[in-house]
């Protein structure tokens, strides 16, 4: 049985979570003990997205740490955020660079350190973490 892979480029013939991904973005909603210094972890275990020399898949667990300032990011935004990437032709490096940046962006944390825990590949095992401070 032959398979056709179609590319949507016409939202309207997207299924509804591929629409969900590609317009997906960090939604943030107030900080609801402002004052309090706490801190948020969230584990995305699925995070994927494409070797941008070999095109092949990487795959890896992302672990975020954050303390939250006035906002806190919205965690179903967050996983079709990082859902978005899984078409992406990125490195390691890059990709969590630019989500840190994203989520600083949105969130403005005092604090926050992603780290990207990679996959083994071709007998190599990379982690990359980044981290974020406030200035005062």
């Amino acid at each position: 049985m032959a398979m056709t892979q179609t590319t949507n480029t016409d939202t309207s013939s997207m299924k509804y979570g591929e629409r969900e991904i590609e317009t997906g973005k960090l939604i943030t909603f107030p900080n609801p003990r402002m004052g309090r210094y706490y801190t948020i972890n969230v584990t995305l275990p699925e995070f994927t997205c494409k070797c941008p020399f070999s095109g092949y898949p990487d795959f890896a667990t992302l672990h975020l740490t954050y303390v939250p300032n006035e906002k806190v990011v919205e965690l179903k935004a967050l996983k079709l955020y990082i859902n978005s990437y899984r078409e992406r032709y990125i490195s390691h490096e890059e990709s969590v660079n630019q989500i840190l940046d994203d989520f600083v962006a949105a969130c403005d944390p005092l604090e926050a350190t992603l780290k990207g825990d990679f996959n083994p590949r071709g007998n190599v095992h990379t982690v990359i973490e980044v981290h974020h401070k406030k200035d005062n």
